[in-house]
């Protein structure tokens, strides 16, 4: 039995040739006439059997797909270039050299790639709508408590951001509030280890509870207390298999397939809050001098490279880099040499706040 491709170039052999024999005689003698006839047809034809073709209709969906999947892959490596302008404040106390005497403020970069990805600073209301009924869990030491804090300043007015602010710092606790004018709802989870994250991964898969969008990070504490980047590289290795089960993830990331039963997984989006920058000097505690040194520093970022967590490495998540932010914004961000100001993580915001925009094909 012919096939809808055999019988379509049947088709198109009759269609072509017998009207094109018929009138060969008569146009004889005006073979710019026959010639252009004859292309017209052939061209009709050709358009007509297209959807008939499947290499050919693949190839163009194949083609489409890779120039929209290489686009948004080549912004979201651009997320971090970010310029910094840091200055001197009117009050500048020159017997005082601290980040209070410095403004500082920040924007993308004015590079081709970085303009034709056109990354926005969210107005409040645009984060409203982006993140509109969504469950945001915020997992990890005090730099993902200074994420979290960023978040809220862009969704909360400033009355209810003082309100806030005492609750989010208690020392060690957890933070869970709801914003009803959006439906928001963010937890902060301490979870100052790679284990402690492992095991929050381990209740949301027993719970059958997803956030939609999961921003953790690790390695501080552990630097201080357990001064082990081989052991540091071990938890995370658990935490890659941890968050990699929790989800019908791709077989890249090591998925053993989708999981059973009958609830319906949205797949959260993940980002990893790198370390800061440490500035030895400024540590304000002997202990952290000698312990969170250069070398120890750079130990534990290798271990975080080859326990393929992040994307770049193969993995699941996509890392907000606070050491690159806090390295280009520099010493006078910072007063401790470990915690940095308000404007480094609210540029990491707004780096995750486009970073989804680009995943979830959005624009504002």
């Amino acid at each position: 039995m012919l096939g809808g491709v055999q019988l379509g170039i049947l088709a198109a052999c009759i269609v072509l040739f017998v009207p094109m024999g018929m009138a060969g005689w008569h146009l004889s003698r005006n073979k710019m006439l026959f010639f252009s006839g004859a292309l017209f047809i052939t061209l009709a034809i050709g358009v007509h059997l297209t959807p008939y073709i499947p290499s050919v209709s693949d190839f163009v969906t194949t083609v489409s797909s890779v120039v929209v999947f290489d686009s948004r892959a080549s912004c979201v490596s651009q997320l971090h270039e970010i310029v910094w302008d840091v200055k001197q404040s009117d009050g500048f106390n020159p017997l005082s050299n601290n980040s209070v005497n410095y403004e500082k403020s920040w924007k993308w970069g004015r590079s081709a790639p970085v303009i034709a990805c056109d990354f926005q600073k969210l107005a409040p209301t645009d984060v409203a709508d982006l993140l509109n009924g969504s469950w945001v869990v915020v997992a990890g030491d005090s730099q993902a408590r200074l994420m979290a804090l960023s978040l809220l300043d862009l969704t909360l007015d400033s009355q209810r951001m003082e309100a806030v602010r005492g609750d989010l710092f208690k020392r060690h606790s957890n933070y869970q509030i709801l914003i009803g004018e959006t439906g928001m709802k963010l937890d902060f989870i301490w979870a100052p280890y790679a284990s402690n994250l492992t095991d929050l991964m381990g209740e949301f898969k027993k719970n059958r509870s997803y956030p939609d969008v999961i921003i953790m990070g690790s390695g501080l504490w552990h630097m201080l207390h357990f001064t082990n980047a081989s052991d540091f590289g071990l938890s995370l290795e658990s935490l890659r298999s941890s968050v990699v089960s929790l989800i019908p993830l791709t077989p890249e990331l090591g998925s053993d397939g989708p999981l059973t039963g009958s609830v319906s997984i949205r797949t959260p989006h993940l980002f990893w809050i790198g370390m800061p920058t440490l500035i030895n000097s400024m540590l304000n505690t002997e202990e952290k001098r000698k312990k969170m040194t250069d070398t120890m520093r750079a130990a534990y970022d290798a271990a975080l490279g080859d326990s393929k967590l992040l994307r770049s490495s193969g993995g699941p998540l996509l890392l907000l880099d606070i050491e690159t932010l806090s390295w280009n914004c520099g010493v006078r961000c910072t007063v401790d040499g470990m915690h940095y100001d308000g404007v480094v993580y609210e540029a990491a915001i707004h780096i995750m706040l486009n970073a989804l925009l680009i995943e979830s094909h959005q624009k504002l």
